[in-house]
């Protein structure tokens, strides 16, 4: 479900179960929380680095959870805490994006410090599509993209290509595929380079010049949580499910 290792200062969280694409079940957030809480209380680690396995980075909610859930059973309730521990974590975090990333998958690297993606990585806000809104990962997401693009590929759900993403800021550097593991590690030494103290000050600093996600996510996690449960957003879910048009669709 989720791997760590750590060597020589470098904390590696794996996501691993490709069965589901890795989408972030209640196990998988429980693990990946307590992973992250235990790399940032060991005074050895100096970066953390997410990673996974599979074809697909994380794909976000897992909807064989939330069909039928009312709006307080719902497990997006707990990705805030998740997002708000990656934010303002004191040692830097570099998400690795070998695959595809969708909804709450691109808020999960949205949250780290650096992106590394592979030039064959895609992207997609998809919660539109399935009557869902991409409300907590908003808090995340807008401080790194530039605004117009963030809110076109929000509002259309269009999967967008690696360079794309460069573009729109959403993430760092794109390299080749078979370039992705040396690139991170040429990162994770300049970050390493850094005085511990120093990287989390610096981090605190520019994390201050954006709004803070903690004082948005009450109001986010009520709307995200009120369309998962909805009636658009259950049939949206179950139409993703069932690879079947929702009846608000062109073929509905």
């Amino acid at each position: 479900m989720l791997e760590t290792f750590a060597r020589e200062g470098v904390a590696t969280l794996t996501l691993n179960s490709p069965a589901n694409r890795n989408a972030l079940s209640r196990d998988m957030r429980s693990r990946l929380r307590e992973a992250l809480d235990a790399a940032l209380n060991d005074p050895s680690v100096r970066v953390i680095v997410l990673d996974h396995t599979g074809r697909v980075f994380c794909s976000g909610m897992d909807f064989a959870e939330a069909s039928g859930a009312d709006a307080s059973d719902q497990g997006v309730h707990e990705f805030p805490d998740l997002l708000q521990t990656i934010w303002t974590a004191p040692k830097p975090v570099v998400a690795v994006v070998r695959g595809p990333a969708r909804a709450g998958g691109v808020g999960l690297l949205a949250a780290c410090d650096v992106v590394v993606a592979a030039s064959s990585a895609t992207f997609g806000f998809s919660e539109v599509r399935i009557g869902i809104v991409p409300a907590v990962i908003s808090a995340v997401v807008a401080p790194r993209m530039v605004p117009n693009v963030a809110h076109r590929l929000m509002l259309t759900g269009e999967v967008f290509d690696a360079p794309t993403a460069l573009a729109g800021g959403l993430v760092d550097l794109v390299v080749p595929s078979e370039d992705v593991d040396s690139t991170v590690t040429t990162q994770v030494a300049a970050l390493s380079a850094g005085g511990p103290s120093a990287l989390a000050e610096t981090k605190r600093v520019l994390r201050a010049r954006s709004a803070s996600p903690a004082d948005q996510f009450p109001a986010l996690l009520e709307l995200s949580a009120r369309f998962f449960a909805s009636e658009e957003g259950q049939e949206g879910i179950a139409a993703f499910r069932e690879k079947r048009p929702a009846r608000w669709g062109p073929a509905g």
